[in-house]
């Protein structure tokens, strides 16, 4: 608005456009003219310098660290309504010296763009004429049918690009709203830090909107044979003296609400009345006493799980084994429509908060200074996995791979089946190595990512990452992570996203990043029931902690387990199996409706039961089901 000031003073400025001209009498007067009908009049003010809030369509014009400071020095254009910051511009927006001067009526729209949730506090400045209408701001909008010359797209990208400033300026103020409501100095201190850290992603994210870039689908191609080595072409080490410099890093944020669980899923029992902790620690610790090492265990938990932690990892006191926890961010969850944060204050309740995703490790193992102490206790590589990844157990091979090779950065993928193929997986992008998240893809090219043809391996989540070279990343260089936008429905029916970022999308930062083709024996989620079923069966034994195939299972692959809906919570699950069920000469199980298993019960090679609704099946203690398809009035067809 100083610019359009300045224009229509005559008054030439830098990057104004125009070289000192100043405009003639009668023009000037008919731009007067206007303004008066605007009830609008001169104000006399000292020249100031313009501070712009501009982003173009340049991939660099947006830096979240700069306009931090910009959002405090917004230029202000004096009138009798309430002030705005200056609006940006760009090619395509009509010149507001042309609407004044067209023969188009001007509406004045008196509306509070901001409704009470936002309230952004900006600096109140009046004129020397002001009065009651300070109250209300005047937006200065031509007629529709003025802007048929631009593009649809075009204007879209416009609104976007001139809200962009406005929405970042809101959410500032509604986070140092959240700030100040916690009282503790220490704690204050650590929240606004957080808050710092989400609002860097906010503003990334603001400008990735509203420059509108999509992936460039014809340059991503299949990773090269430099890019993934294969397993089976790893060496044995010769000894064990690398694992002094090895941690291992267990991502223990999950609830486990798709299963029905409502406290920290690690504490789950999956195997021999053993949980997934107490799966993790039998395993390190077996390694540390056997191979006579120090490997660390370090639990990386969530807001929602680290209470948990603490209570369950007290029984481990007389171990041998180290074990650290750090919590990872608190990021708000932010409303779809109005760009603001959910909660009002720092202690909210828990439903307008969330975990930002396993990307977040690298800024809370910095921020927690776990990185630090690493580093000092001479540790160089860290491992890090879900914990509810059961294959996921300490690798030699991989490790010694990781040292001779001099790679700062290990991923280990898989080979993809039909049950894998929303997994991320890894591409070449113009010559360097990407992670390829599902959420990235546009919907004209989601068969082509769930083709097993072109992308044949996925990301298992399991990561090596060397420590210092993490520290210069974090200090020295930048770990922007691709943004994942999460949508949500709170329980009132709100729609709220949330930002995310995935761990293994920090690939492309470091040297000689590559991946790592394992056997699928490293790769054993429990996300549901039917994982369940197939790590409690009989299929698995325990050796010291880490799950080992029954030698007496003829195949190599495991069996398809499919559990409807009647299975889906954990509650239900341990209902309906009276003992869980001899599956070792299983190859497909798909049950349906209200099913139960009895004691010792024996499926083998395809087993159907569907149960229709309002009928119920009970599978009798001792029965045996080949080949055999059990519909609900009780049939049973042979297959």
């Amino acid at each position: 608005m100083a610019e359009m000031h300045a224009r229509l003073s005559g008054i030439s400025r830098s990057g104004g456009g125009g070289g000192g001209r100043r405009l003639s009498g009668g023009i000037e007067n008919q731009i007067w003219n206007k303004r008066r009908s605007m009830h609008c009049e001169r104000i006399n003010e000292e020249e100031k310098e313009d501070i712009n809030i501009e982003i173009s369509q340049d991939s660099d014009s947006l830096s979240p660290t700069t306009r931090l400071a910009d959002f405090d020095h917004l230029s202000i254009y004096k009138r009798h309504h309430r002030p705005r910051p200056i609006l940006p511009r760009s090619s395509s927006s009509p010149n507001l010296i042309d609407i004044l001067l067209s023969d188009h009526p001007i509406s004045l729209n008196h509306l509070d763009p901001y409704p009470p949730h936002s309230s952004p506090s900006y600096p109140q400045q009046k004129s020397k004429s002001s009065s009651s209408s300070t109250k209300q701001m005047a937006t200065l909008l031509p007629r529709p049918d003025s802007f048929n010359v631009r593009t649809r797209g075009a204007s879209h990208i416009d609104f976007k690009t001139a809200t962009t400033g406005v929405i970042g300026k809101s959410m500032r103020n509604e986070l140092s709203q959240l700030v100040n409501t916690v009282q503790d100095s220490q704690t204050r201190k650590a929240f606004d830090t957080e808050m710092q850290s989400f609002f860097y992603l906010f503003t990334r994210y603001l400008a990735e909107r509203a420059q509108a870039q999509e992936l460039d689908w014809d340059r991503i191609k299949s990773p090269g044979d430099d890019q993934i080595v294969p397993y089976s072409s790893l060496s044995k080490p010769k000894d064990s003296s690398a694992l002094d410099k090895l941690a291992v890093l267990k991502v223990n944020g999950g609830l486990g609400t798709s299963m029905g669980m409502t406290g920290a899923k690690s504490a789950l029992e999956v195997k021999d009345d053993m949980t997934f902790l107490d799966l993790t620690v039998r395993q390190i610790e077996h390694l540390n006493t056997t191979e006579r090492v120090d490997v660390p265990l370090i639990l990386m938990t969530s807001f929602n799980t680290h209470e948990d932690t603490l209570r369950i990892i007290k029984k481990y006191a007389n171990q041998q084994l180290r074990i650290t926890t750090f919590n990872q961010s608190r990021y708000p969850r932010i409303f779809k429509e109005s760009l603001l944060p959910c909660p009002k204050g720092a202690n909210d309740d828990k439903k307008n908060w969330y975990p930002p995703g396993h990307g977040d490790l690298y800024n809370a193992l910095l921020h927690s200074g776990v990185l630090d102490q690493l580093i000092a206790e001479g540790k160089e590589y860290l491992f890090v996995s879900n914990s509810d990844n059961l294959g996921a157990v300490v690798d030699q091979s991989i490790l010694q791979h990781m040292i001779d090779s001099q790679a700062e950065f290990i991923m280990e993928v898989t080979d993809k089946t039909k049950a894998d193929i929303k997994g991320g997986t890894l591409v070449d992008y113009e010559g360097s190595i990407r992670l390829l998240e599902v959420a990235q893809v546009p919907s004209e090219h989601m068969e082509d990512f769930k083709s097993v043809r072109k992308f044949k391996i996925f990301n298992t989540n399991n990561i090596w990452i060397n420590l210092r070279a993490l520290k210069r990343v974090m200090e020295n260089e930048s770990m922007d992570l691709e943004i994942i936008i999460n949508p949500k429905t709170t329980d009132d029916g709100q729609a709220v996203i949330q930002l995310e970022t995935a761990a293994g999308a920090a690939v492309k930062h470091f040297k000689g990043a590559h991946g790592v083709n394992v056997p699928r024996s490293r790769f054993l989620p429990v996300k549901s029931c039917s994982d369940l079923l197939l790590i409690k069966s009989d299929i698995y034994s325990l050796e010291h902690g880490q799950l080992v195939i029954n030698p007496s299972r003829m195949f190599e692959n495991t069996p398809v387990i499919k559990l409807g809906d009647h299975f889906k919570k954990i509650q239900q699950f341990q209902k309906r199996f009276k003992k869980i069920p001899k599956i070792i000469e299983l190859d497909h199980l798909t049950v349906t409706g209200d099913v139960y298993f009895g004691r010792n019960v024996t499926l083998r090679g395809t087993v159907i039961v569907v149960a229709n609704e309002g009928q119920r099946i009970d599978i009798p203690d001792g029965c045996i089901l080949e080949n055999r398809l059990l519909s609900g009035n009780l049939n049973m067809i042979d297959l």
